[in-house]
């Protein structure tokens, strides 16, 4: 059986097994390198499941070192032939967006394999757990899962973590790429995914929303995503600052509301509290059901993480967590791998950041915390597909013409691209003309090598270099080769 992928409802879901006899097979992850897939087959494999997988990026030598830790810990990996696919006992787990002339889909098809998609299996693992912990929105889903996945563990709860980035505080010799904790089944925190539409297979004891705002879908299509995971959740916690988020706050059950601005919010912060800096900052968190007030610190900068910690905070609550034992516990929260990571600092002062910003509400927050700090921003992207340029090009345009000055500089090159079919005919020039137009100081320079090199030539003293994009884990050696060439 094959589920078709892109169409995913509850109803799929009957023809899957029970989840006793599902585990009890082997695994074979198409892509297993993946940000969604690696955390995934690493809690298979923590619960006994026996796993194996094949990668694009494996094949063409693309970070190296992330495979070899996986057969250091008994992944098998196989070149992305088909070979892998040995048996009809197989699942063969490929994301949606993995055409059918893969040749492990090929294969499985004619051995009759299930196949399921990374969307499908977490949903499995997360309905099935004791309390199901989801984080959506169309930005933060990812801070928020490691800010909550930390609180629950420092409250001793052994929770079970699927995130989409590495989190710096499970981070191990042995696990250099810890964007999973393999936990108890007791609970599950999770982002959830609306962009394939996914989110509908969530029945989440906490649900939490961020934002909705424009990513993959349209917003009238967005707003019946999100409405119908809230009318899931037993418990929704809802960031009452989102003009959109909060607008759904009628289709929750149950609802705890957070926000720095919205001052009837039940978690947020004592107006004037705030103090920001470069790379950390602090506030007062209130919690209004019994006014009580308790210190935050957060070793990372940026109003937004300080909503994404009220995020955390909120949902925490929601688990059974006290307000305070969540707050304590963020001061110890190291962040996230590519979320405004600082790679270095030349002796001239040129600062890089290494960051995962890829839609316009992402790029915003992260040029805006640049912004609120004095010096200039070189602000290089590199677009995560062609497919997304289309979808919102004029968004991205407008953000970078609005959030930055005139003595600043956008460079794009061409976008991401692993091989396909894809339609490529709109490119990254198309936003540099857009960011133009909008009154905008931006360049487009094909090769990524190239732009590195015109980003060395440009910067002073002083400026910051801001590296972005999605999709890609070598963006984060192309910010350190950057960094050693200002040495």
């Amino acid at each position: 059986m094959c589920l078709v992928p892109g169409k995913l409802t509850e109803r799929a879901m009957d023809d899957i097994p029970n989840p006793d006899e599902l585990f009890a097979r082997p695994f074979f992850f198409c892509g297993i390198g993946g940000s969604g897939m690696l955390p995934l087959a690493h809690i298979l494999k923590g619960r006994g499941a026996e796993v194996a997988g094949s990668d694009r990026s494996h094949d063409q030598g693309r970070t190296p070192e992330k495979f070899a830790t996986l057969e250091r810990q008994g992944f098998a990996l196989h070149a992305q032939d088909g070979s892998g696919i040995a048996s009809a006992d197989q699942i063969l787990v490929a994301s949606a967006a993995v055409e059918d002339t893969v040749p492990e889909v090929i294969r499985a098809k004619d051995l009759g394999c299930l196949r399921m998609t990374r969307a499908e299996l977490n949903s499995i693992l997360f309905n099935t757990s004791g309390a199901g912990i989801g984080i959506a929105g169309t930005s933060g889903k990812s801070t928020v899962t490691g800010m909550l996945g930390w609180i629950l563990q420092a409250a001793g709860r052994e929770p079970t973590v699927m995130n989409g980035a590495v989190m710096k505080n499970f981070v191990s010799p042995e696990r250099p790429f810890a964007s999973a904790v393999v936990g108890g089944q007791s609970i599950y925190v999770s982002e959830v995914d609306e962009s394939d539409g996914s989110i509908a297979l969530y029945r989440p004891a906490v649900g939490v929303l961020l934002n909705v705002s424009l990513d993959h879908k349209s917003m009238e299509e967005l707003r019946v995503l999100f409405g119908d995971y809230l009318g899931r959740s037993r418990i929704a916690a809802i960031n009452a600052d989102d003009t959109e988020a909060l607008a759904l706050l009628s289709r929750a059950n149950k609802v705890i509301t957070f926000g720095i601005e919205q001052q009837k919010a039940q978690i947020g912060i004592v107006p004037g509290s705030i103090a920001e800096g470069p790379t950390k900052q602090a506030a007062m968190v209130i919690d209004r059901h019994d006014d009580n007030e308790h210190a935050l610190r957060l070793a990372m900068p940026g109003r937004h993480n300080l909503s994404n910690a009220l995020a955390a905070i909120a949902g925490a609550a929601a688990a059974g967590v006290p307000v305070a034992t969540a707050v304590e516990s963020l001061a110890d929260f190291q962040g996230l791998a590519r979320r405004f990571g600082i790679a270095g600092t030349s002796p001239s002062g040129i600062t890089v950041i290494d960051d995962f910003g890829h839609n316009p509400e992402k790029c915003a927050a992260t040029l805006r915390t640049l912004r609120s700090h004095p010096g200039r921003v070189i602000a290089f992207f590199q677009p995560h597909g062609y497919g997304p340029l289309r979808q919102m090009g004029h968004e991205l345009a407008g953000t970078f013409a609005r959030e930055l000055d005139k003595d600043d500089v956008t460079i794009l090159c061409d976008p991401v691209y692993f091989g396909g079919t894809v339609d490529r005919s709109e490119g990254s020039e198309r936003i540099v003309g857009l960011i133009e137009a909008a009154g905008g100081n931006a360049r487009y320079i094909p090769s990524r090598e190239d732009c590195g090199k015109r980003m060395v030539e440009l910067a002073k003293p002083g400026d910051r270099i801001v590296i972005m994009g999605a999709r890609d884990d070598t963006l984060t050696e192309f910010a350190e080769g950057v960094l050693k060439d200002l040495l």
